[in-house]
């Protein structure tokens, strides 16, 4: 999907920046879609680990949570899942290009608003300027709640959608503008 998405998206955007210019895009929004995933995974991380602190765990015996993936001392008051959580914000890493994707997708969605767009799953044709809101919002309400399913980095998905459009605008913006 990641690639199909680039080639869809991203096609008509290199025709109207150059290869270089997109190429920057693209590896800017990867970028930003990478550390904001990795800022949000930090907060989130050290909120557990403070609160393990707090139970009167050492740094050495949390590490050794980490390491092994168990624990049996009855001061950790968290649940299994939020203890499943803290593992896994630990050990799993971010890979795909999706961050980046959705900064492209981001990008078509300004320059073609009135593009129509539709899901596979949901056949009916929705303007850009529609669609895309709605999966980057989409995205936010999976990243913030426990509904989301498999292992989806939500959060580099807003990383890339927010640089992708910060980037776009004041191109947008300021394309014809002689400085």
């Amino acid at each position: 999907f990641n690639m199909y998405g680039l080639w869809a998206f991203g096609t008509p955007l290199e025709q109207m920046w150059g290869k270089k210019k997109f190429l920057f895009f693209y590896f800017s929004a990867g970028i930003g879609a990478g550390l904001i995933y990795t800022l949000v995974n930090y907060y989130q991380f050290n909120s557990i680990y403070e609160q393990l602190v707090n139970f009167g765990l050492s740094n050495t015996q949390i590490q050794n949570i980490l390491d092994i993936g168990s624990y049996n001392d009855p001061r950790i008051l968290l649940s299994t899942e939020e203890m499943i959580k803290f593992y896994g914000l630990y050990h799993t890493p971010a890979v795909g290009a999706s961050g980046a994707v959705y900064g492209i997708l981001v990008a078509f969605g300004l320059y073609f608003k009135d593009a129509k767009l539709m899901l596979i799953f949901f056949p009916v044709p929705i303007a850009a300027k529609y669609f895309i809101p709605i999966m980057i919002l989409g995205d936010l309400f999976f990243g913030m709640t426990k509904y989301s399913v498999g292992n989806v980095a939500h959060f580099a998905h807003i990383g890339g959608a927010l640089i992708g459009f910060i980037i776009a605008w004041y191109w947008k913006q300021n394309q014809f503008k002689i400085n």
